[in-house]
């Protein structure tokens, strides 16, 4: 029970394995990362002993890059009958838990496994109760994690609360807005949840700020900010969604987003535009570097190989940048699950004044 198992977007196994791998090297764990191509998960298996709880107390999961759930643990096979049994007995010496999840990888295979989730997780939970295993809804208590690769396998795992996926298998819940133009609108709500304590949302996502949408059309991302009530400038040779023009809350400049720059400080630019990462890390370090905005959201398309070193890449070169401009800035980088060939960025500018309402 020595491994830490982390689900993925498929055909990212390989930025998983390098990514974990580069962190236990850091943090002096022994071991080694494997994963089969196009599985959605992978895991990295140490070789001392506690090995795998080390490695996930020394790393915070909401600053890991490509996993997109993770829990500590090992493999357990099941037999056709009486499973819960065998599960209780491989928890023997698994401390009382205060919540269970019970999840399956983001492959074909793993979704046929829904119906027989539902239906195991009940009876899971009620014999897990009895046995004393099981407290719900008590966030002090670790998480137990169980990942059914099949109806004969799992990976039995724990994680502490707060330093797991919001969401089982980190796959948000949410639901496409009927009114937003497009779906990628999905894409920045999930990054304000992922990037954003919800407890922190009517302080940094208010009516009284100000936003630009660079690459807007036709307002996927605008619709975000417009329904948080901000005055929006979208940036985009192509058309807008008449129902937002029709607010009174956006104005649609047909320009060049990599050229625009605002006239008065903004509190958010956000940023979908297809192109180099390069090119798309630099104009979201100028922005936040030279004053233009307090909070920014850009998407990063990835190369197609050696794409978890090009990120790192680019977050050393940003992060260097800043350094040497003195600023302070908070900076976050994950591939969410409604992004494909890409990661979502978010940085905030941590010492400056809020700019004036409007």
């Amino acid at each position: 029970m020595n491994t830490v198992f982390m689900h993925c977007r498929p055909g990212f196994e390989g930025e998983v394995c390098s990514e974990i791998a580069e962190h236990a090297a850091r943090l002096n764990v022994s071991g080694y990362a494997k994963a089969k191509p196009s599985s959605a998960c992978a895991e990295f298996v140490c070789t001392q002993e506690g090995g795998a709880e080390r490695l996930m107390r020394g790393l915070r999961f909401v600053e890991l890059i490509f996993p997109r759930q993770w829990a500590r643990g090992g493999f357990i096979e099941l037999p056709e009958t009486d499973r819960i049994s065998v599960i209780l007995q491989h928890m023997a010496d698994f401390p009382v838990c205060g919540s269970l999840w019970l999840e399956m990888v983001d492959t074909n295979d793993g979704k046929e496994l829904s119906n027989f989730c539902k239906k195991f997780d009940a009876h899971l939970r009620k014999a897990l109760i009895k046995a004393g295993k099981l407290v719900e809804d008590d966030e002090l208590k670790p998480r137990l994690l169980l990942t059914v690769k099949s109806g004969r396998e799992l990976f039995l795992g724990l994680a502490e609360s707060n330093n797991c996926a919001m969401w089982p298998m980190g796959i948000p819940r949410l639901k496409f807005p009927r009114e937003a133009p497009s779906r990628s609108t999905l894409k920045l709500e999930e990054a304000w949840h992922h990037f954003i304590p919800r407890d922190q949302w009517d302080e940094r996502l208010h009516s009284d700020m100000t936003g630009v949408d660079l690459g807007a059309a036709p307002g996927g991302w605008t619709w975000q900010l417009v329904n948080r009530g901000m005055i929006v400038t979208a940036i985009d040779n192509g058309p807008m969604a008449e129902s937002l023009m029709d607010t009174g809350l956006v104005q649609h400049l047909m320009a060049d987003g990599f050229t625009f720059k605002p006239k008065q400080p903004v509190d958010w630019m956000v940023c979908d535009i297809v192109e180099k990462p390069a090119r798309n890390a630099a104009m979201l370090e100028e922005w936040i570097g030279e004053g233009h905005c307090r909070e920014a959201v850009v998407n990063l398309k990835l190369p197609m190989k050696q794409r978890y070193a090009e990120v790192r890449r680019l977050l050393d070169r940003i992060a260097d940048g800043f350094k040497e401009r003195g600023i302070q800035v908070e900076i976050g980088c994950k591939q969410l699950y409604h992004d494909r060939e890409e990661v979502t960025c978010h940085l905030r500018r941590l010492d400056v004044k809020k700019t004036k309402s409007r």
